[in-house]
């Protein structure tokens, strides 16, 4: 086996880069002609809609088929809306709704934003089932801890998203609701029997698969009932024998970033990019912490290497370099088709589809009869801000302060983090709010005790307090009103904030 010309494209074509910039360097250009054929934006790569559109279609310049792959979740996960903020809830806000309907419609919504601007495959619904509340990486990314809700309303964000011509992507494959560990950093173990597994984490993958889902991204999870040794992303039991032969599965197997610690920790990048592939993968997914030439290459040379020295068969490597063509073939044909179709939703004076799902997404528990609710004054908002895993923007805006100003004038807004909620901070919150209303916003309370030591001070001394819960609600029996948003989007925020103004909102 030589290092032929053909060996090396067929290595190119199951690469995945991403790159920095806000338009394509000459690396990539060049690449691109060269037979790379699929690439992932990140938000560092995006500013406006209008410039992603140039983005990409500079993209297709060097290749017309080119798979432009983006991880737009909506809700917390967003990369098109980072820089101020989700307009759309995320998957547990569809999922206390439940309507179906509704998240067709939102996902389908989406789906044409991304055709608009150029983007032809998403990364995205998250399948996971949220059965373990304490995990630290999907929580409000799941659409709920039933398997059976999980199931339908992937299968819905499936066929809007696809409807706008966009490959969709059932992940983390088999599951990873039921884990502690955030596998940006470690190995999160799945510990659950086999017949646990088929009942709960794989039901929604199965409905994906039924549902004609484009792709499937692994998870870099150690599924001890599958494979005690190597974890999902470099296994065969899973991915080829489980994902392959038991649900059918035809499409395209992404990987999750390879640079993650759970993966190339062991084996280094191009390492775990060589047994992906081997153990099934077809699309290598890289560049969230690594971008640029010398990384692809590197995959690219190793994955070469390894079929020379035979530790990975050219026929693998062929089969996942054709089922990678053959994506990039169907979303060049549905999204002519879906563009050609697609119009502006909704009607002039009707709320956007997000904002109608977060309302729709509210639950309020009134704990006492004497509580003024809605506000009868401008609050002061305290704001208590953890620090988010790697898959949520640092800096994307979430909270309820900023939009609950704009409906109540005069509303200030005091944001503490773990480092800053000191019991002086507090007490300085306190008298900020003496003689108003108090608002106190958490996120994932009882996942950070820290939090909940600021909110048993804060009530302590203002039991009239309002609370608003913008992750997953551990408990509602907390303020004289108690507020769970499901989502912390802006627009989630904004939902609460009509609430608490008595604002009902018509856009």
């Amino acid at each position: 086996m030589k290092r032929g010309p053909e060996l090396l494209r067929l290595a190119e074509t199951v690469v995945f880069p991403g790159f920095e910039g806000k338009s394509p360097p000459d690396w990539l250009r060049r690449r691109l002609g060269d037979g790379l054929a699929g690439v992932v934006l990140f938000s560092r790569n995006i500013a406006t809609p209008s410039q992603v559109a140039d983005l990409t279609a500079a993209l297709r310049e060097e290749n017309p088929q080119v798979l432009v792959g983006i991880d737009e979740e909506s809700g917390e996960v967003t990369r098109l809306e980072a820089a101020g903020g989700s307009t759309r809830p995320g998957n547990f806000a569809l999922g206390v709704a439940d309507d179906t309907g509704l998240t067709e419609e939102l996902a389908a919504d989406l789906g044409r934003d991304l055709a608009r601007a150029g983007v032809n495959l998403n990364f995205a619904p998250s399948a996971d089932v949220n059965s373990n509340p304490d995990n630290p990486v999907i929580g409000l990314r799941s659409f709920g801890a039933d398997p059976d809700l999980v199931a339908r309303h992937t299968a819905a964000w499936i066929r809007g998203m696809q409807s706008a011509g966009v490959a969709a992507c059932a992940k983390h494959f088999p599951g990873h609701g039921d884990t502690s560990v955030d596998s940006h950093h470690g190995v999160p173990l799945v510990a659950a029997p086999a017949d646990t597994l088929r009942d709960v984490a794989l039901r929604p993958f199965r409905a994906a698969v039924e549902q004609g889902v484009r792709t499937v991204m692994t998870g870099h999870l150690l599924v001890s009932a599958l494979d005690p040794a190597m974890p999902a992303t470099l296994s065969r039991p899973v991915l080829h024998d489980l994902l392959r032969v038991e649900l059918g599965f035809e499409g395209v197997i992404v990987t999750d970033g390879i640079e993650m610690a759970a993966v190339s920790g062991p084996y280094g990048i191009g390492g775990a990019s060589v047994l992906a592939v081997a153990a099934g993968a077809d699309a290598i997914c890289v560049g969230g912490e690594h971008a640029g030439e010398e990384t692809a290459i590197g995959i690219r040379d190793a994955i070469v290497d390894a079929v020379i020295e035979g530790r990975l068969s050219e026929e693998r490597l062929a089969d996942a370099s054709r089922r990678v063509c053959e994506l990039a073939l169907w979303t060049t044909t549905a999204r002519r088709g879906a563009l050609s179709g697609s119009g502006a939703s909704g009607s002039p004076g009707t709320p956007s589809i997000g904002l109608a799902a977060a309302r729709r997404a509210l639950r309020v528990t009134r704990r006492s009869a004497a509580a003024v609710f809605p506000l009868p004054a401008p609050p002061h908002v305290v704001e208590l801000a953890p620090e988010m895993n790697l898959a949520i923007e640092k800096d994307t805006p979430w909270g309820v302060g900023e939009p609950l100003g704009k409906l109540l004038p005069g509303t200030t807004v005091t944001r503490l983090a773990a480092s800053t909620a000191t019991g002086g901070a507090i007490e300085a919150v306190l008298a900020a709010a003496a003689e108003r209303p108090l608002v106190v916003v958490v996120r994932d309370a009882h996942r950070h005790p820290w939090q909940a030591d600021a909110l048993r001070h804060l009530l302590a001394a203002r039991a009239d307090a309002v609370v608003v819960e913008m992750g997953l609600p551990g408990r509602s029996d907390l303020g004289a009103v108690h507020i769970a948003t499901h989502g912390a989007a802006r627009v989630c925020g904004q939902a609460a904030a009509e609430l608490l103004a008595g604002d009902t909102g018509t856009a």
